[in-house]
């Protein structure tokens, strides 16, 4: 607590004054935590002085109040480039990071006339964490970095053939480069600039568990599965090797005994996170997350049967090789009419980075399908869009692609994108979806029929037997050896 206020004094937060007349000020309350490491550790005891709410609200931007974020698939795009390039990220922490904003003023609508403004933004308050995030920029642009083109969390600085990239996640940073001295100096720039807490290697981060090694970088979150696991009164659950049964076939069940829906969107939202680092379970979690409006008993079976196969391999994760070629392509499949309610079809997408699985999907199509060579055209174009965004932000990082690749198992779905004439067959299709008939007549997409029995897009779209072999609780070590048989179960 102490620390805290002299936080508020070092950067000058607020002015003492009197309160207006007639105005209610804006009240504080202390909020505490304990920060754990990936062992679950206490490494750091943190308070927090937070703004309980506003005195008037009809003034607010709202514009202002929202910060960009890193999006997960852009933290795994970094860890797989900076394996394959061989250097280790690092993280840094800013203490008391809303602390150095600036928020806008707003207006009260009791006195128009006056515009009441703290000299520092504040926890709790809207304009937070937008204030923070302008100040960073602002600082990283002065000192010769160039914002991504699509990420605006992401920072490059080029400097005689070497390169230095962070990337920001609010007040947790990481950042690496080619070059030990740059990466050194830009540390230094930090803590002189601002108080930060540098923690050194990569390890943990948004909890995700980071095993950099010269081999590779390992991605898990065996902490959190445990912790889940335990949370949901499942870790002495009899495991499972499969997360969803090949016979299974949810429906509504309206008459099915209803559970309770606060617990099973609870168990749905930690499953969902989890997805970040499982790519195995994408699927199950995804098919479940549609019922939780009116759970029943046959839903929450299907959960915990997820749950009792995390229990049998809680330390999976994603395994990106060091040295790895960085050339870029998508997988995307379709189930037609998979869904037993409205009988639309499940659209299944990934993205690799040389061998490195950067990005996938699982999600129900918008509308009905009349053939599986319309849903497969949908599930194509989807897988598009996000090998575009993906090709954008490593164009940040230097790198060229010229026709990438996206290998589809259907080749009448290939024939309808190869066609330039609207015919009867496909003129009931969405517009939006004909952008990949466009990209491929420019070449920036190249469409590759692959055998189903290697299209690796498969596990999005249904439930599959993938067996984990040699898998149990005395081989999983948490190292690199479990991610080998990983890799088998979810690429092979």
């Amino acid at each position: 607590m102490h620390e805290e206020l002299e936080n508020f004094e070092r950067n000058h937060v607020w002015d003492l004054v009197e309160p207006p007349p007639n105005c209610r000020p804006i009240g504080t309350k202390w909020v505490f935590k304990n920060k754990q490491g990936e062992d679950g550790m206490v490494v750091r005891n943190k308070a927090r002085l937070v703004a309980q709410g506003f005195c008037q609200k009809e003034g607010i931007d709202y514009e202002e109040t929202f910060t960009p974020v890193a999006r997960l698939e852009a933290i795994r795009i970094l860890l797989a480039f900076a394996a394959s390039k061989g250097f280790k990220l690092q993280q840094m922490d800013v203490k008391s990071a809303f602390l150095n904003g600036q928020p806008p003023g707003f207006e009260s609508a009791k006195f128009p006339d006056r515009v009441y403004k703290l000299r520092k933004a504040l926890y709790g308050l809207k304009q937070a964490p937008r204030a923070w995030y302008a100040r960073l920029k602002s600082f990283l642009l002065k000192s010769g970095f160039v914002m991504g083109s699509v990420d605006k969390t992401l920072f490059l600085l080029s400097r005689g053939g070497d390169t230095l990239i962070v990337q920001i996640y609010v007040d947790d940073i990481i950042f690496g480069g080619s070059s030990h001295a740059l990466v050194s100096s830009f540390a230094e720039q930090m803590s002189r600039e601002f108080e930060m807490s540098l923690m050194g290697e990569l390890q943990f981060f948004l909890g995700l568990q980071i095993k950099q090694g010269p081999e590779g970088t390992f991605v898990h979150q065996a902490k959190y599965t445990r912790d889940i696991l335990k949370k949901f009164d499942m870790g002495d659950s009899k495991p499972k090797t499969t997360p969803m049964s090949t016979n299974t076939a949810l429906d509504a069940d309206e008459d099915g005994e209803a559970v309770d829906q606060n617990e099973f969107r609870g168990m749905i939202g930690s499953l969902l996170y989890l997805t970040a680092t499982r790519p195995d379970i994408q699927f199950a979690v995804c098919l479940c997350a549609r019922y939780q409006a009116s759970p029943r008993t046959s839903h929450r079976q299907a959960v915990k049967r997820i749950f009792r196969y995390l229990k049998f391999t809680p330390e999976l994760g994603l395994w990106y090789f060091s040295g790895s070629s960085l050339f870029l392509r998508g997988f995307s499949d379709a189930d037609h009419v998979g869904c037993r309610i409205d009988r639309k079809s499940t659209s299944g997408t990934g993205q690799l980075l040389g061998t490195s699985l950067v990005s996938w999907s699982s999600c129900k199509q918008a509308s009905v399908s009349l053939s599986t060579t319309e849903a497969e055209y949908i599930a194509a174009a989807s897988c598009c869009s996000q090998l575009l965004w993906i090709k954008a932000t490593l164009s940040d990082f230097g790198l060229r692609f010229g026709k990438i690749p996206l290998l589809v198992d259907s080749t009448s779905a290939i024939s309808v994108a190869k066609n330039p004439v609207l015919h009867s067959r496909t003129k009931h299709i969405d517009v939006r979806f004909h952008f990949l008939r466009d990209l491929y007549e420019k070449g920036d997409i190249d469409l590759v029929h692959i055998a189903s029995e290697n299209q690796l897009a498969d596990i999005f779209t249904k439930p599959l037997e993938l067996q984990v072999v040699g898998v149990d609780n005395a081989l999983i070590k948490g190292e690199i050896e479990s991610q080998w048989t990983g890799l088998i179960a979810l690429l092979v």
